[in-house]
């Protein structure tokens, strides 16, 4: 079992001029989208024989994942198509072995879609709240996923932390002229960046070219994945060091 490793940073708690947080029942578990027609096709694709592992991963998104605030509610439905399937395709921009991190993965959006697709990378999840960094301990120990370590920190705190890495992922982190802050120091001269984007990827990568020669950044792409998989495909910035 993977287990996760602590530093200094923790879940902010209100300050004593704060009124105290308004007490919200928790959403109700949902139950994970069915896989059918070319979604199902998708899937086997991307996942092979770990199929079931990525179909008990969603479970744990629909259900514990939206109960303890991971997932909204709304997204039960397309949780396959607009979450599980949408980081997955990334895999084919990541190189064999990798070593990769993850910088904020939340309910590990991409990081485990990736280690899942993909046994033969290791993988760690920087994720710097408690709550969240234990649910992918419990997701990572019941899926028996060797492959996966989740590390509590800033991103910003992790470089000293992490060593030889070869590509850093990020997924609804902050636009890209912030998050190459806190993401191109991991790489440490060498490697790729792999950001997931939407529609703003080409504005982003535009208003970020400022800093390009700051991190050492030799080639700007932004990449269309999985259209022959997705009826909307992945659209990633890569920044290659």
């Amino acid at each position: 079992m993977a287990r996760s490793h602590s530093s200094k940073a923790h879940d902010a708690a209100p300050g004593p001029s704060q009124p105290p947080a308004t007490s919200r029942p928790a959403p109700d578990p949902q139950p994970a989208p069915p896989l059918a027609g070319s979604e199902l096709e998708a899937a086997q694709r991307l996942f092979g024989d770990r199929l079931a592992l990525a179909e008990c991963y969603t479970k744990h998104l629909a259900s514990s994942g939206i109960v303890r605030g991971l997932i909204g509610p709304r997204e039960a439905p397309r949780l396959w198509e607009r979450h599980v399937l949408n980081c997955a395709v990334v895999q084919e921009l990541i190189p064999e072995n990798a070593r990769v991190v993850d910088v904020g993965s939340g309910a590990g959006l991409p990081g485990l879609c990736l280690a899942l697709a993909r046994p033969d990378i290791a993988i760690t999840l920087v994720e710097p709240l408690e709550r969240r960094v234990q649910w992918l301990d419990e997701v990572i120990e019941d899926l028996e996923l060797p492959n996966v370590t989740v590390l509590r920190t800033r991103a910003e705190q992790a470089k000293t932390q992490l060593k030889n890495v070869d590509v850093v992922t990020a997924r609804a982190v902050s636009a890209l002229t912030g998050l190459m802050d806190i993401t191109l120091p991991l790489l440490k001269g060498s490697g790729q960046l792999l950001a997931l984007k939407g529609r703003s990827a080409q504005d982003e990568v535009d208003k970020a070219k400022k800093k390009f020669n700051r991190f050492g950044v030799r080639s700007a792409e932004v990449l269309t994945v999985g259209e022959d998989l997705l009826s909307e495909p992945t659209t990633v910035v890569r920044l290659s060091l």
